[in-house]
């Protein structure tokens, strides 16, 4: 069969009989993810609030679990996994050099941001 989809996840560690089992599967998957989420989102565990390359550990944490879930919504719900080498090359790379640059770009300007906030304005001059 051309047309039917693989059942499993995590690279073949859990297997599903049909369909409708693999779709519960995944949004299970993506429920417990989002728990985890919202559980440290209300309790902010002090242990997590260290920094760590300019963020704090929780930050990471949230920013990790979002791009875990983004990727099982795009590799099962959009059907990446069926999809040819190529065109997934072409959709991963383009989505992993994007996030990579945003983090970038928000960490720079957060700092000079914050910097701002602790010194006031700051004039460059020569400009």
């Amino acid at each position: 069969m051309a047309d039917a989809h693989k059942l499993e996840i995590f690279r073949g560690l859990v297997k599903f009989k049909s369909n409708q089992q693999k779709i519960w599967g995944v949004l299970i998957l993506l429920s417990i993810i989002t728990a985890i989420e919202v559980v440290l989102g209300i309790y902010k565990p002090e242990a997590l609030n260290e920094h760590f390359i300019g963020m704090k550990i929780l930050n990471w944490i949230f920013i990790i679990l979002t791009i875990v879930k983004a990727y099982y919504i795009t590799w099962d719900f959009m059907h990446m996994r069926d999809e040819t080498a190529g065109l997934r090359r072409v959709v991963v790379w383009t989505a992993v050099f994007l996030i990579c640059y945003l983090v970038f770009i928000l960490l720079q300007e957060g700092g000079y941001v914050q910097s701002v906030y602790e010194n006031g304005y700051i004039k460059q001059h020569g400009f």
